[in-house]
């Protein structure tokens, strides 16, 4: 399985990406699926998930900014990053796991800055 994030980039304070995560095979739907970030220095950090059902969880820094969504017919979620902040930048990764399964995408780089 394959997970490829796109959509990072440089943005101003306030503004908004949308980060996308595409994967192979066929089975996606039963998978949960997360983002998690890792600014410089720092550890890595869980900021979203979203289950099998579509049910979410969100880290308190980013709850009411960022939202996570699934499309399983298209085997891809996404990640919605409204107001911006300079402490969100870091590189964004997706995750699959569940099933014994625990994969990574390589990372976006998302950089907020003015």
């Amino acid at each position: 399985v394959q997970l490829v994030e796109s959509g990072g980039g440089l943005v101003q304070p306030g503004g908004s990406l949308r980060l996308s995560c595409a994967a192979s095979g066929s089975i996606f739907s039963i998978y949960a699926m997360g983002w998690y970030r890792q600014a410089p220095g720092k550890q890595r950090e869980l900021v979203a998930t979203i289950t099998s059902g579509g049910s979410t969880n969100y880290a308190g820094s980013v709850k009411g900014r960022f939202t996570i969504s699934r499309d399983n017919a298209k085997n891809t979620v996404h990640l919605q990053m409204n107001s911006l902040k300079p402490e969100d930048t870091a590189v964004y990764y997706c995750n699959q796991g569940g099933y014994g399964v625990d994969n990574w995408g390589k990372g976006t780089l998302v950089t907020v800055s003015s």
